[in-house]
């Protein structure tokens, strides 16, 4: 039996240990863990200053509004851990960052991410469409196969790698296909030709809004929300959808778009539950 000196890339722990080193590394050097996501470490100055690290798995995302704070960081970060200083961000995780410094705002897009997926799939040079998903989709277990021959032609279809490219774009960027992306994701184990026409009409819509950004910053940085839910809306178990979304300064931060755990017997009852998901 041997015993392992270092923990390898891939193995099952090694994502856990490192975890578990790097944050024993922040809690030495006096940042606290955010309570809502353990990848947030937070340090505040007496003065007022702050600085914000964000971790996902070895990438880092520093913001803090003191720059010698931050170099002090960097310095005992590379000390620490084998790391690239890539300076000022510019882009992290498929998101394009570009700063507006003069008004104090920046927009965070997916332009690279979203030609990559049309690429992928044979849809770049496909007829933009203006909505995510037509009504003429009756997406259902209906329209999943039956038949070994359309069994046997939705096995050659990409499917599952399509909605999970999709999904990854809806989660980090794209609130306005968070229902569309939903409702393909019911029947990942058993998709029908529907699904996946449904599927090109979203990638159309994408083609004709690649270069919508998420825009953040300003003077104003009110919280709004807002939430509805329709009534029976999923045609196999007569579920209702629940969606919300809350906004800060008017652009989005957190957006859900999925079925209620229970049967909802008014359309009262359906709104009562998506505003007590909304408000936890």
């Amino acid at each position: 039996m041997c015993k392992l000196k270092k923990i390898l890339y891939g193995l099952k722990q090694a994502p856990r240990q490192w975890y578990l080193k790097f944050d024993n590394f922040m809690s030495k050097q006096g940042y606290t863990r955010c309570h809502s996501n353990n990848c947030v470490y937070i340090k505040r100055q007496n003065d007022g200053n702050y600085i914000v690290l964000l971790l996902y798995v070895d990438y880092m995302l520093v913001a803090g509004s003191n720059m010698h704070e931050i170099n002090v960081l960097k310095r005992k970060l590379a000390n620490s851990f084998a790391m690239k200083d890539l300076d000022a961000a510019q882009q992290i995780l498929g998101m394009r960052i570009t700063r507006y410094r003069k008004n104090q705002k920046l927009t965070l897009s997916q332009n690279e991410y979203i030609e990559k997926v049309l690429k992928q799939f044979n849809m770049q040079n496909a007829k933009p469409v203006s909505i995510p998903l037509a009504s003429h989709f009756k997406l259902s277990k209906e329209v999943c196969p039956k038949t070994q021959k359309e069994m046997a032609y939705m096995f050659k279809v990409p499917y599952a790698s399509a909605v999970g490219s999709l999904m990854y774009a809806m989660v980090y960027m794209r609130p306005d296909i968070a229902h569309a992306v939903r409702v393909l994701s019911r029947d990942m184990n058993n998709p029908g030709k529907e699904h996946w026409m449904a599927v090109k009409w979203i990638l159309r819509y994408l083609r004709g809004t690649t270069n919508q950004a998420l825009c953040l910053g300003g003077s104003n940085i009110s919280l709004q929300g807002y939430v509805d839910a329709d009534m029976a809306g999923d045609r196999d178990n007569k579920r209702s959808t629940i969606g919300y979304v809350f906004t800060v300064g008017g652009t989005a931060v957190i957006w859900v778009s999925k079925l209620q755990s229970v049967v909802s017997f008014s359309t009262m009852e359906a709104e009562y539950v998506v505003a007590t998901k909304a408000s936890k």
